[in-house]
């Protein structure tokens, strides 16, 4: 295994709209990014390609602003892992499980 895989392996980073950020930041997390729309897209590359994070955790609102391109590699992506959650802005819309799984685990259930 690399260096800089063993690096990354156990470090987080958080990325969304302010109310998303500020509750991780409120449970220790260092490595929190408060974005706009027009800066998501760019903050979320650079994460991803630092290779400093094993795991990205990242608001729906961002995923919906990526470019088809980026977003299929994202989804295919081990590591580092991006995680996207319910976003707390605009109209929630929940993911069935099925489709959580096959988009996460690339399995159909």
């Amino acid at each position: 295994m690399s260096q800089q895989k063993s690096e990354s392996t156990g470090r987080i980073a958080v990325i969304g709209e302010r109310e998303l950020v500020i509750g991780y930041r409120l449970l220790g997390m260092e490595d929190t990014f408060i974005v706009s729309k027009e800066e998501a897209n760019k903050t979320l590359q650079d994460l991803f390609s630092s290779g400093k994070f094993g795991l990205i955790i990242a608001s729906e609102f961002i995923r919906n602003l990526l470019p088809n391109t980026f977003r299929a590699k994202i989804d295919a992506s081990i590591e580092p892992l991006v995680l996207f959650t319910p976003s707390l802005q605009g109209n929630i819309q929940e993911e069935s499980i099925a489709v959580l799984a096959k988009r996460v685990l690339g399995v159909n259930i």
